[in-house]
């Protein structure tokens, strides 16, 4: 199991690097690290702009580059060890160690699954029962927002072949309002706002409910982890201090925010659905302890996976996740 594999190797590394003193004085090296990030400059990625702008990640000796292209494959690039680290949602781990890929969960940066099922309130869908026979938009028949829905099928008990599911890209707003679909997968910090703020009633079926699926966080590989324990940990410790100072301040950290993302600070409008986006988004973040992943929605996650025929193979959450490296940042 990767759990005790990962004590070993530490065990054996760690008192190596704590008893190699250091030959001169003088400033950290910096090392610049290309970071895929899965999406477009956003308000949701705030915790790491604080983190750069801050000097967190400074003074753990690294050098952030935001990787926003659409066509960077993370997961594969860390897997291959070309890259140290990606964010991904927690469900892409255990479909990619399905794989072959030796990939690893280290940071836990969303705690509460943010896919919801979105319906205008005059279709009449309020339940997960009202969606029976009706048309569903999904953005891709793939990622978290289908396996979210797999999810709300399987633990609501719903008959998905009353239904129709369409593939309508990243066009849930238009299609809802256009009556292309019945109801709509989305997230809940991003087109239900722009729902509200466009004065259109709605109802929201939250996923998490039925199943708290582990989703977006740090990522590393086996290799990374094994010969350089050192970069994971400064890398959790410079993410956690962003996530902290964003959750506690989130008026300073949406200041900071206006620095990386364009058309922020220039449109009230769009600063105000912007921090509501964000505020939104820091609910997602809330915990007691930030990074820590829980074994149990670990288990619901990969039960779920099963449950939709997604993974075939069996793997115990302890494979596909550590909270080695939260604990020693926070200790």
């Amino acid at each position: 199991m990767f759990k005790y594999v990962l004590l070993i190797t530490l065990a054996l590394v760690l008192p190596l690097t704590a008893c190699s003193a250091p030959t001169a004085v003088g400033p950290i090296p910096v090392e610049k690290i290309r970071l895929p990030m899965g999406y477009i400059p956003n308000v949701q990625f705030t915790p790491f702009y604080v983190a750069v702008d801050r000097g967190y990640f400074q003074e753990q000796g690294i050098e952030i580059e935001f990787d926003y292209r659409f066509e960077t494959d993370g997961m594969k690039l860390v897997a291959a060890n070309e890259l140290p680290f990606s964010i991904q949602s927690g469900e892409q781990v255990p479909l990619a160690r399905e794989q072959g890929l030796p990939v690893i969960y280290v940071a836990q940066w969303w705690q509460h699954f943010p896919v919801v099922v979105v319906a205008l309130a005059e279709s009449g869908i309020s339940s997960p029962a009202d969606l029976e026979g009706k048309t569903i938009g999904t953005p891709l028949f793939g990622g978290a927002s289908y396996i979210g829905w797999k999810a709300l099928v399987s633990r609501a008990g719903l008959d998905e072949s009353t239904m129709r599911v369409l593939e309508i890209g990243y066009t849930q707003l238009a299609a809802l309002t256009q009556g292309t679909v019945d109801a709509a997968i989305c997230y809940i910090n991003n087109e239900p706002i722009q729902l509200a703020r466009a004065g259109r009633a709605i109802h929201i079926i939250e996923v998490s409910p039925f199943a708290n699926l582990v989703s977006n966080g740090l990522v590393t590989n086996e290799s990374t982890i094994a010969q350089r324990p050192e970069l994971v940990e400064a890398m959790v410790t410079a993410l956690l201090h962003g996530l902290r100072d964003t959750i506690a301040d989130p008026d300073a950290a949406f200041e900071i925010a206006k620095k990386y993302v364009e058309g922020l600070g220039t449109d009230p409008e769009t600063d105000a659905a912007q921090r509501q986006v964000l505020a939104a988004s820091i609910e997602l973040w809330q915990a007691d302890e930030p990074g820590l992943s829980s074994a149990a929605d670990w288990e619901t996650t990969l039960a779920v996976l099963r449950e939709a025929g997604l993974l075939k193979i069996d793997m115990a959450a302890e494979d596909v996740f550590t909270n080695y490296f939260v604990e020693k940042a926070t200790e």
